[in-house]
């Protein structure tokens, strides 16, 4: 039986994963039932209607990416319905933050048939023991994380106060949001996991499918029944790239995530060495400005085009002169085992549409009302079409001895220049792992109308023309939460979570 080490956002999800791997799975089994723990208790953060990726890379074999991820709904209906049943919150997440929530906002959530095609080729335990530890958790009651107390205490007001069941469930009698600790019970949720359990295909082509189908049409949302049985789960061949002595195997399109990061990783290694922190900073401001600048003009709504604009950065990037490209809420889990085998999985259901289906305990996503990734709105987006998403689970092999790297974070837009940061430091500048993840951290945030560097304590960020300062005053969340896991013949395996969203690491 293989041994194998996991990082996770919380103890309860990190600790899933570990009971799976003592009893007999594998890196893939452990990851996947410590996300079905995740998505169903890192509550506010994730909800069980979400979208997934699974990057895994067999030792000897070829990477791959299970595309699980949210798409267009619609089919069936007749004339223009985007925009109904839904409404603009605004609330303060490291800054200012517009989205749109209701029942329109809801995409087809594609996670469980992502990690049930996972299961089917690449894990070794049947699938509804994957979904045990999750079922007994829910069950039980839980409580609330810190990392999800922090964020619901941002979002509680205008994303989880709209539903009545969802008030009810996250909030106290007097209407503050349930905090750090609070026991969270979900009624239903478990008997719909135990359905999931039995039937992977349930949700999308059974009687929970139709009923969650038809409480949202009821409420003027866009899934129908045809949306949930149309969908299917894709394996992706993964964008790759170099960055030092590692290979990386990262998220493919129709996302956007994987291949801003594949661009960065480029652009930073073509730079060559930094002279000192004040030269690295500039370095990494200048790979990010570009890298997103080129996003918001080119690949943000290029839902057909997307493939040949993201070669072009690509090709642009590895020319290695950052010029040249001028013109939700996630959860992650990393795994290694001992034969060598990882797999990274990041979630995410958006910032949350609030709407949870009545008798179900499922809550479901605003994937279609995430301004920030329809920076072009959803005209012409036809139903089947799949979104737009900054996930980028990643996994990375070192050539000179095999040593193989699960990583991954949420954060929104924040995704790709927190793994791109670790992993520079980390592949590049002789960081340990642990010093890696912990380092200060900036992000080029690219609005239409004004661009800013966020960046915590410790770094030299300067004002440039283009850019102005925001400095953070503390290591904060909104940088992400990067998880990772290192696995060697030489120097076995480690485990580092992010302590900005209080994450953990379990051994199995």
């Amino acid at each position: 039986m293989s041994r194998l080490t996991i990082a996770a956002g919380s103890q309860i999800t990190a600790e899933a994963g570990a009971k799976i791997a003592e009893q007999g799975g594998n890196a893939v089994d452990a990851a996947i039932a410590a996300a079905v723990v995740s998505i169903c208790t890192d509550t506010g953060i994730m909800s069980p209607g979400c979208g997934s990726f699974v990057t895994i890379w067999p030792p000897g074999d070829e990477p791959t990416v299970v595309d699980g991820y949210s798409e267009m709904p619609g089919r069936g209906l007749q004339g223009d319905h985007f925009g109904e049943a839904t409404h603009e919150v605004v609330f303060d997440y490291g800054g200012e933050t517009r989205q749109r929530v209701g029942y329109g906002t809801i995409a087809t959530p594609g996670c469980f048939a992502g990690l049930a095609l996972a299961s089917r080729q690449y894990g070794q335990l049947p699938w509804n023991q994957l979904l045990e530890p999750a079922i007994e958790v829910v069950e039980q009651g839980f409580p609330l994380t810190g990392g999800a107390a922090e964020y619901l205490g941002f979002t509680h007001a205008a994303i989880y106060s709209w539903h009545p069941d969802s008030y009810r469930i996250l909030h106290h009698e007097d209407g503050s949001p349930l905090g750090e600790g609070d026991i969270v019970r979900v009624p239903h949720l478990a008997d719909t996991l135990r359905e999931i359990a039995r039937d992977e295909t349930s949700l999308y082509a059974g009687e929970l499918g139709r009923q969650i189908a038809a409480g949202v049409r009821a409420n003027g949302g866009l899934l129908g029944i045809e949306d949930l049985e149309t969908y299917q789960a894709v394996a992706r061949k993964p964008v790759r790239a170099c960055i030092g002595d590692w290979e990386v195997a990262t998220n493919p399109p129709p996302a956007v995530g994987g291949s801003c990061l594949a661009a960065m990783l480029l652009l930073l290694d073509r730079s060559g060495p930094d002279d000192g922190l004040v030269e690295s900073v500039q370095n990494m401001v200048s790979a990010q400005h570009a890298v997103l600048g080129f996003r918001a003009d080119y690949l943000d709504g290029a839902h057909q085009a997307l493939p040949d604009e993201v070669e072009r950065l690509l090709a642009l990037a590895d020319l290695g002169d950052p010029t040249l490209l001028s013109a939700p809420s996630t959860s992650h889990i990393s795994v290694v085992d001992s034969d060598g085998l990882a797999c990274a999985i990041t979630a995410s259901a958006g910032y949350g549409s609030g709407a949870m289906i009545e008798g179900t305990g499922f809550w479901l996503n605003n994937s279609l009302g995430e301004i920030d990734l329809l920076t072009k709105g959803l005209s012409g987006l036809k139903p089947g079409t799949r979104l737009a998403s900054n996930m980028a689970p990643t996994i990375a092999r070192r050539r000179s001895d095999g040593a193989v790297l699960a990583i991954g974070s949420p954060g929104a837009s924040r995704i790709t220049t927190a793994i791109a940061q670790v992993l520079v430091n980390f592949a590049t500048k002789g960081m340990t792992l642990a010093d890696a993840i912990t380092h200060p951290r900036l992000h080029v945030e690219v609005a239409p109308h004004q661009r800013t560097i966020a960046f915590e304590p410790g770094l030299p960020v300067a004002a440039t023309q283009d850019l102005t300062p925001r400095p953070f005053t503390e290591p904060s969340m909104y940088f992400g939460g990067v998880q990772a896991v290192i696995g060697s013949h030489e120097d076995g395996m480690q485990g580092i979570a992010d302590s900005r969203r209080g994450g953990s690491v379990s051994r199995g």
